[in-house]
């Protein structure tokens, strides 16, 4: 198998445009696609700050490594890496170790927050989980974290690593659930909300596949750890009929998002962002207290219960 382009040995076969590409091709063609999104989604200016969520797995480190690429001390903007220790024994402290060194050599600022700052760890939230799955607390505290983190060193945009997968994934739970007013509030984020740094998506058009092989024929190092609560995501079963789809029909997933990418204008005008406050512990809220407020007061009385 030969890349279409240069005739050298070919690292993947693109199934949905039909094309052999060898690893430097390839790269090129990941790298002009994600350059090409960061341009649609954001504007930087010189004296900027640039926050990136990293966990250290294959995702989070290609979106720091790209934007790290486009960005940086050249043009006279700062990038910032965040990462979250949720807690979870075995699991989060190798996956820092990698997103602390990759840091050190390419002089990113790096800044380290944890779920213990709020009282709690997911181990200790875990088995308290009885009516939502842990990722439901999970993904709120560390959304809560990031965004204070990132409000606070100044950031103008914090990226984070969802891929084309998680894209289509989400399209597909909340025309599921009925959920058309979140499906409105899909980031890329276009409104600057108080209190709210706006989200950008560098690898939204990414699938995960291409952003697994990116990350080793770049030879870039990463965490490819299971999270031990991973298992109970509402979202696995989505998953799972999406890829179902795109193997049936190589680039089902580029349709389900360019469909929501022409709905989302008329779904803006149906639902507009709605005008944030600011919750008592400084997070933006829709209502009077936020839901990271209100999951971890459920959380912590759980908790409390548990060990009397």
């Amino acid at each position: 198998m030969k890349c279409d382009i240069c005739g050298k040995d070919a690292v993947t076969y693109i199934r949905y445009n039909g094309t052999h590409l060898c690893s430097e091709h390839f790269m090129r063609y990941v790298d002009k696609r994600v350059k090409k999104e960061i341009r649609k989604q954001i504007h930087v200016y010189p004296g900027d700050r640039i926050a990136v969520a990293v966990s250290g797995g294959k995702d989070s480190m290609v979106a720091l490594k790209m934007v790290a690429s486009v960005f940086g001390p050249r043009n006279g903007v700062e990038v910032h890496a965040i990462t979250i220790d949720e807690g979870i024994e075995g699991y989060r402290p190798p996956s820092v170790d990698i997103v602390r060194r990759f840091c050190e050599e390419n002089d990113i600022h790096f800044h380290l927050r944890s779920f213990s700052e709020l009282g709690v760890t997911m181990d200790s939230v875990a088995p308290i989980c009885s009516g939502n799955s842990p990722c439901t607390y999970c993904g709120v505290f560390r959304r809560r974290l990031m965004n204070d983190e990132a409000r606070r060193i100044g950031a103008r945009f914090l990226a984070t690593g969802h891929n084309l997968d998680d894209m289509a994934q989400s399209v597909m739970m909340n025309f599921v659930r009925g959920d058309v007013e979140r499906l409105a509030r899909l980031g890329p984020h276009e409104k600057v909300q108080p209190g709210l740094i706006p989200r950008f998506l560098p690898l939204r058009m990414i699938p995960e596949k291409e952003t697994l092989l990116y990350a080793i024929v770049s030879g870039l190092e990463y965490w490819d750890g299971e999270c031990p609560y991973w298992k109970e995501a509402l979202r696995n079963q989505y998953r799972d009929i999406v890829d179902q789809l795109e193997d049936r029909s190589p680039g089902a997933k580029y349709s389900i998002l360019s469909s929501y990418d022409t709905l989302k204008p008329m779904l803006y005008r149906e639902y507009p962002q709605s005008n944030l406050r600011l919750c008592d512990c400084g997070e933006p809220t829709v209502g009077s207290r936020c839901k990271g407020c209100e999951l971890l007061e459920d959380a912590k009385r759980k908790v409390s219960e548990r060990k009397d």
